[in-house]
């Protein structure tokens, strides 16, 4: 490395096709195949990942799998299993961190590492050394990208520059001419509303970016991420602080056959279980809840200009973290939607929010002298108890209620990005590591 550089204080690494490269992995009948994973046995669902093979033929993650096979006929689509990617997912930061310490995990498929002066002086070897331990605990389909800068902005861009199995080390020198071509809608956090934006004030290209002012930057993001945004661009750390959690929920696109009312809100309340085991592995209470539904957005020709509909709903009861006070709740807002709701669900969501933690919970003199008090000690319990029961004999081992197992599994266990599901997110794990579930279609 030149010693007119400055030297990298950040390595981020990306994996490629994560969750189709994960299948390759464990199935070596899949190798060299475009794949599509979904989430459910079904022609109308989208893709969540595709392979590099797939990516190559056109196919794009969030393609319908119809319209996948409709451009690859010969492409092959397998069911996510979130519990093997998790697990697979730990033993990929056990491997890397034999070589170096990562600093931040933050995505199931996206770390980052801080480097010391010595680390970073010898980065690309360090690269290396990291892409050949991975090697040799997984398969040659599991790769990663790898990129080394200031920032770990910087660090992002350049590991997302040359996918896949990519090595780049961006510095401050190099630009902003080493990015001159990258289009705006590649950069991390930059979506289509920021784009309008910053297309209303002129910048259209990444130079034009790089040369705005800082008090410009704020100006056009609304508030000081923007500041901060471009000083990192500029190789200037720009932390943040710590954000508080403020909710806890979970959203299910529904299968056809789960569009009834009766069936509906089964999956709320499976939903609903899943967030308040989450809630009552921290020390918070939630004190509202939230339905929401949505309906399909229309897409033959005759209903172009037909929009998705949505239903929202929302509870409010005194702090809780037990299954009965939620249950409760949430039935209020079932039987709202069966007498309000205009349209048939395609989709539904339930979140706990409202939270205060446990410590500043004043509490009411009169609340806590109640027999309502007392219910809901009882109830936190009882929901305890079930909850210390489901994690050593499974997910399936209590429920209040007798559920349908939603088609797609895994309520509660989506992986989501910043997300990273626990163990006993998961009410029952997939099985053995190589048990691929090819869809019928």
């Amino acid at each position: 490395m030149s010693g007119n550089l400055r030297l990298p204080e950040r390595l981020y690494l990306d994996f490629d096709s994560f969750f189709a490269s994960a299948e390759q992995h464990f199935n070596p009948a899949l190798r060299g195949k475009p794949i599509g994973v979904v989430a459910l046995d079904s022609a109308h669902t989208g893709c969540i990942a595709v392979s590099r093979e797939a990516k190559a033929m056109g196919v794009k993650n969030n393609m319908t799998a119809r319209d996948a096979r409709a451009l690859v006929p010969d492409m092959t689509f397998v069911v996510a299993r979130p519990d093997v990617y998790v697990r697979l997912h730990s033993r990929i930061l056990e491997v890397i961190e034999t070589v170096v310490p990562i600093q931040d995990v933050r995505s199931i498929d996206e770390v980052v590492c801080a480097l010391l002066p010595s680390e970073a002086r010898q980065c690309l070897t360090l690269a290396a050394r990291i892409k050949a331990a991975l090697a040799r605990e997984f398969s040659p389909v599991l790769t990663c990208s790898i990129g080394m800068a200031p920032t770990e902005l910087l660090a992002k861009i350049a590991a997302e520059r040359h996918k896949p199995n990519g090595t780049l080390l961006l510095d401050l020198d190099m630009l902003p001419d080493a990015l001159a071509d990258l289009k705006l809608t590649k950069l991390p956090g930059v979506g289509d509303g920021m784009i309008a934006r910053l297309a209303a004030a002129g910048v259209t290209d990444f130079v034009g970016l790089w040369h705005l002012a800082p008090k410009q930057a704020r100006a056009i993001w609304g508030n000081v991420e923007g500041e901060r945004f471009l000083q990192e661009l500029h190789g200037t750390h720009a932390p943040r602080a710590q954000t508080r959690k403020r909710m806890f929920g979970h959203s299910r696109v529904l299968p056809r056959d789960w569009r009834s009312p009766d069936k509906v809100e089964d999956c709320a309340r499976q939903l609903l279980a899943g967030a308040a085991r989450r809630l009552r592995r921290t020390d918070l209470r939630a004190s509202r809840l939230t339905l929401s539904m949505r309906s399909q957005r229309l897409r033959s020709t005759r209903a172009k200009s037909a929009q998705a509909q949505g239903w929202n709903w929302e509870g409010q009861f005194a702090p809780s973290r037990d299954d009965h006070s939620f249950r409760k709740t949430l039935a209020q807002g079932l039987a709202e939607a069966r007498q309000t709701m205009p349209f048939s669900p395609h989709a539904v969501s339930v979140m706990l929010h409202g939270l205060d933690a446990e410590a500043d919970l004043t509490g009411d003199l009169f609340d806590t002298l109640s027999n309502d008090a007392d219910d809901r000690t009882r109830w936190e319990t009882i929901s305890a108890t079930m909850d210390q029961m489901r994690s050593r004999f499974g997910g399936k081992a209590l429920s209040l209620g007798v559920h349908d197992t939603v088609p797609g599994g895994y309520v509660g266990g989506k992986i989501a990005f910043g997300r990273i599901p626990e163990a006993g997110d998961f009410e029952a794990p997939t099985g053995e590591d190589g048990d691929t579930h090819f869809c019928s279609f």
